[in-house]
């Protein structure tokens, strides 16, 4: 979300609440594009390893789906008041003034009082149930099972999601369903499938060839030779190495388990003394197809 903070400085009403209100409808309008560039512009650094730098995550699908105004002063005056209160209580926009106050105790200690023109919980409150918001929510297992059925993919899908999630932790987003795994002490999405994309016999995927590659255990070049089909794939993001990988379009389940069984060996645990933990995918819960039963075998390493 992003937080516009307007500090009152001798203006008059109209000007602070007029100049807040044109940030907003400034903010509003940035693509995702615009705000990595501003981003990257002031942290002279790529911005996604900023972010995963700070935050321990990989940079969220959506970084403008909604935004809030905060008007900041030491005295909010009875004429803004009463417009951020309109603004909020009808219009259900997310606005809220604070003011702060300096105290020093006879002992020293310094202490800043904080007081919310309007309850925050109000203020959210209000913004769900009167206000417009481009942010959705994240899409459930059975929404997206009922996707891939109506484009025509289930069998791909489910065949996807059952081959990467027996070796990776799933996970749902605002327009698909993805497999992440820690790498370096991080959460890292590995491979993305979007049903809602996909047409009838080719499911929509995207995935992250140097991170694919790490987790494997395998060269970038032979991660590259496992990829789908080149007519069937673009490159994504080839300027940022974290984020370099493919999207298109997977077509068969042999492409599916070319890139997912050296996940499965490179993750595969070994018990005892030259013992492989082998597991396999037996089934997927009714309604969660992001949920696998695993069935476990141990057989001597040099059986496979």
């Amino acid at each position: 979300m992003a937080v516009i903070v307007e500090l009152k400085r001798d203006k008059t009403p109209r000007e602070i609440t007029a100049q807040a209100l044109d940030y907003a409808s400034w903010v509003v309008n940035l693509t995702r594009e615009r705000v990595t560039e501003i981003a990257e512009e002031y942290l002279a650094a790529e911005f996604g390893s900023a972010f995963e730098a700070k935050f321990g995550a990989d940079l969220p699908e959506t970084l403008n789906g909604d935004h809030r105004v905060l008007i900041v002063g030491s005295l909010i005056d009875p004429s803004s008041e009463r417009i951020i209160r309109y603004l909020s209580g009808v219009h259900g926009m997310n606005i809220n003034a604070a003011t702060f106050n300096y105290f020093r105790l006879e002992d020293g200690k310094e202490l800043l009082a904080r007081i919310f023109l309007i309850e925050p919980s109000e203020v959210e409150l209000k913004t769900r149930t009167l206000g417009s918001s481009k942010r959705r929510p994240k899409l459930s297992y059975q929404e997206l099972e009922a996707q891939a059925e109506e484009a025509g993919v289930n069998e791909l899908y489910r065949h996807a999601v059952a081959a990467f999630g027996s070796s990776l932790r799933s996970y749902t987003s605002t327009s698909g369903i993805g497999f992440q795994s820690q790498i370096d002490g991080s959460w890292k999405s590995i491979v993305t499938f979007t049903p809602s994309e996909s047409r009838p016999g080719e499911l929509r995927y995207r995935l992250y060839k140097h991170r694919y590659a790490t987790l494997a255990r395998i060269t970038l070049e032979d991660a590259e030779a496992l990829m789908p089909e080149p007519v069937n794939r673009q490159p994504y993001l080839p300027e940022h190495p974290d984020y370099a990988g493919y999207e298109g379009m997977i077509t068969s389940a042999d492409e599916i388990d070319r890139l997912a069984q050296p996940l499965r060996d490179a993750m595969s645990p070994t018990q005892g003394h030259g013992q492989r933990l082998n597991q396999h995918v037996t089934s997927i819960e009714p309604g969660h197809p992001g949920r696998v039963n695993i069935r476990s075998t141990s057989e001597p390493e040099g059986a496979r």
